[in-house]
């Protein structure tokens, strides 16, 4: 560590970890070695990951639940042990209240559905309402339009403070007596920013609404507690958490899953079938139609094995240090103006900005060329960049592979976009 990192805390012996992830010790661009800083958009993928899916696929590779014979128990054994590994990872009071889906987005589609199908007292219909915020991710805006167009419900909305925090001010407006469900990001992927759940979920409760919680950016980041957050719905990805893409979870509370029908039908959710009706089977199955995501929940529980070796706890702690320490870093750079909350507090390790008048497009391949991976663009959260007036931001984002050397080499780079565009 050099002497201008020496007031950092909490840093993880990155040097050892870093040997776990194979494409970190790539190079671009004539020999330059690559800076990853796009954890947020997906995480990189440890050995420990690669071989747990490359032994699934060459020693244990069959469809799950039906077959008799070995490598078939073997294969279910793999799939549904991946299931017990999330459960205990988020805390869930039942490993039947964890189902798999492909991706956040399929979870959150999955609740939305689900509450559009159902019969009182979850229903929603237009007579209800739906509240989510301005800061969403498309995954958790455009399912509620959705439901809204086709039932006729009323989607209400959060807006944003100037500096990157949701407005809750009117917090009774937006939640009624009239609201059904509240859907919320935990940790935006824009904004860097970490929402106010207790208050959020205490009004809620108040009006007998459910709750949904978006936690694709925290679940990797931070001890993600399903009981504590007292939510009704918890979705989260595999690929953002050093798992496999492929792979994401709803969690749900187990009476709601027992009381919501089911959204996609065919094998394996099913429990009689005849050619006038069906019954379902009990929950997760119930949500898991046709042959599931096997090697990919194998690879996520590997995934889950990983990084609870390390510890949340002590990687919430790296990714703080290393968050503060690049906060203060790009604030250095000139015309540089971050977009969302400009301290380390309350906040998660993905950082979005302008530099200038620069587009964030131009900026992104000329770090690039330096072998510095981020991303450009709105980030799947148009609305925010319409709220703070811009066109897209450059979004850096840190995991626990990096280190402070890595932001240096990021604030270095934007020194040279800045030159380079005079």
């Amino acid at each position: 560590m050099t002497s201008a990192h020496q007031g950092l805390t909490g840093l993880l012996d990155t040097e050892a970890i870093r040997k776990d992830f194979p494409l970190l010790d790539r190079t671009v661009h004539d020999g330059k070695k690559i800076v990853y800083l796009d954890s947020a958009a997906t995480s990189q993928k440890p050995r420990q990951v690669l071989d747990a899916l490359n032994a699934y696929y060459e020693r244990h590779n069959a469809n799950v639940h039906r077959g008799v014979y070995t490598v078939a128990e073997e294969a279910t054994e793999l799939y549904e042990g991946a299931r017990d590994k999330v459960a205990a990872f988020i805390n869930a009071p039942s490993r039947n209240e964890v189902i798999f889906t492909k991706n956040a987005s399929e979870s959150l589609n999955l609740v939305a559905n689900m509450l559009g199908w159902a019969e009182d007292p979850y229903r929603v219909d237009h007579e209800t309402e739906i509240a989510i915020t301005e800061m969403e991710h498309h995954s958790n805006i455009v399912p509620w339009q959705l439901l809204s167009q086709r039932t006729g419900a009323k989607l209400k909305w959060f807006g944003l403070t100037d500096d990157g925090r949701l407005d809750l001010s009117n917090i009774e407006e937006v939640i009624t007596e009239k609201t059904k469900i509240v859907s919320f990001t935990l940790v935006s992927n824009l904004l860097g920013t970490q929402n106010p759940v207790e208050t959020i979920v205490r009004r809620a409760q108040e009006v007998g609404a459910l709750v949904c919680i978006d936690a694709s950016q925290a679940a990797p980041h931070q001890v993600l507690d399903v009981q504590a957050l007292q939510a009704d719905f918890v979705a989260f990805t595999g690929h953002k958490m050093c798992g496999p893409t492929g792979i994401g979870v709803l969690w749900g509370r187990q009476e709601l899953l027992e009381d919501l029908p089911p959204f996609l039908g065919g094998g394996e959710m099913i429990e009689t079938v005849s050619m006038h009706s069906s019954t379902y089977a009990p929950a997760p199955h119930k949500f898991e139609a046709g042959t599931p995501p096997i090697a990919q929940a194998v690879g996520l529980g590997a995934a889950v094995d990983y990084l609870s070796a390390i510890g949340m706890d002590n990687i919430a702690r790296h990714e703080h240090a290393i968050t503060e320490y690049a906060v203060r870093r790009l604030q250095e750079v000139p015309d540089l103006r971050i977009i969302g909350p400009t301290t380390a507090e309350d906040r998660g390790a993905a950082i979005s900005f302008t530099l200038g008048d620069i587009h964030p497009h131009d900026v992104g391949q000329v770090l690039d060329e330096q072998g510095i991976a981020v991303r450009v663009g709105h980030h799947c959260a148009r609305p925010v960049c319409l709220r703070y007036g811009i066109p897209a931001t450059t979004r850096a984002s840190f995991y626990l592979y990096s280190t402070p050397a890595e932001v240096d080499a990021l604030v270095e780079g934007l020194e040279h976009v800045r030159n380079f565009f005079g």
